[in-house]
């Protein structure tokens, strides 16, 4: 599996001062590029690079492959959009290759910049594991608030997948944002707190407007992102540590466009909008093949409406936000509870499971507030 690392750089002063000098060179070269391939219609790469390479090394003073990569980056720009034409910002990232880049054993850098290269020493998380013989691709240079980063493409190895002997189903919600089919709850509680936090902040110190507000607006910058990304890299952990010790595989709801589907009062857009059940999907996801926990997704259709002891569906089973009662059998519960037990039966009607799923499902569920 390939993972990104992201290893932060501590250059000298003046080394620092070069980095950050061929980065904006390097995007106005870009920015060059760029209208002259738009003018022209031109987005293939070598026809590209035959009618600006020279003149752009030549008005840029770039060395030659980072010629090359500023041509490669502005072709994969547009890729995705031709419509218009595309600006990039004064310190855009750098994309490196085994031409421009290398390692001096795993706590330096080898990176060439318009004055030559230079060898600037890095660190990275304690967590991560790094070797040479798994840094595979580009790295990309990247500026941080005044920082300078390297996130290294690592070829990660898979744990043999596990035969599960039943599924633990995960439902993702705003309210909690998740819920699993053994009854645990993980309440957004702290997230919202955190969110209506920052919004105060931030609309009070955008309506003063003074330099110190903007100084302040800057520091909080992202804050809200981060504490997110945190709490659900947690839960991921958590969620996928509980399948791999009961030997179990990991089903969740496939909500690709589940916001173009939608509609949600005034009050709620924002929380709604925030709403970062994809990252958290893709935590789980990749957590679980790291450590061979078979995942899997499913039809999210009326996972909160069917009952799940007798299968009745009806819209009017989920009386609230967190009280389902069957209309039918009368079975009543916590609903997202319901919901993830739901997920769990429908990938195990299509897995090949061993043995039904261990535990019991009808115990009482677990709240649990995370990110503190």
């Amino acid at each position: 599996m390939l993972l990104t690392l992201k290893a932060k750089l501590y250059p000298a002063v003046e080394q620092k001062k070069k980095l950050v000098d061929t980065m904006e060179q390097f995007n106005n070269a870009c920015n060059s590029i760029s209208k002259i391939a738009f003018e022209l219609k031109c987005y293939n790469k070598f026809k590209l690079q035959q009618k600006c390479y020279y003149d752009i090394r030549k008005e840029f003073n770039l060395p030659a492959q980072l010629a090359i990569r500023a041509i490669s980056k502005v072709v994969e720009s547009y890729k995705i959009d031709k419509t218009c034409l595309h600006l990039f910002d004064k310190f855009g990232a750098i994309v490196y290759d085994q031409r421009v880049l290398s390692f001096k054993g795993l706590d330096k850098a080898s990176i060439t910049t318009l004055e030559g290269r230079i060898v600037v020493p890095m660190v990275y998380g304690s967590y991560a594991k790094l070797k040479m013989s798994r840094i595979k691709g580009q790295v990309d240079l990247i500026y941080i608030k005044g920082d300078l980063y390297l996130c290294i493409v690592v070829d990660v190895p898979e744990e043999i997948p596990l035969t599960p002997e039943g599924v633990l189903g995960v439902d993702m919600g705003v309210v909690n944002i998740a819920t699993t089919s053994d009854g645990v709850i993980y309440s957004s509680d702290k997230c919202n707190e955190v969110r209506e936090h920052f919004s105060k902040l931030k609309s009070t110190l955008q309506s003063v407007g003074t330099k110190s507000a903007k100084r302040h607006l800057k520091k909080i910058s992202g804050k809200e992102r981060r504490f997110k990304t945190n709490t659900n890299h947690i839960i991921a952990k958590q969620i996928v540590q509980v399948a791999k010790d009961m030997n179990r595989a990991i089903a969740v709801e496939e909500l690709t466009h589940i916001r173009s589907r939608t509609t949600v009062k005034k009050a709620q857009r924002e929380q709604f909008g925030k709403w970062a059940f994809s990252q958290l999907k893709l935590f789980l996801e990749y957590k679980s093949k790291l450590i061979g926990v078979p995942f899997v997704s499913v039809n999210p259709r009326n996972t909160s409406r069917e009952c799940s002891v007798c299968g009745y569906i009806d819209k009017n089973n989920r009386t609230s936000q967190a009280e389902f009662k069957c209309l039918d059998c009368g079975h009543t519960e916590h609903a997202d509870y319901n919901a993830a037990k739901n997920i769990a039966a429908r990938a195990l009607v299509n897995m090949p499971i061993a043995v039904c799923p261990k535990g019991n499902l009808n115990r009482k569920p677990t709240p649990l507030v995370v990110g503190y």
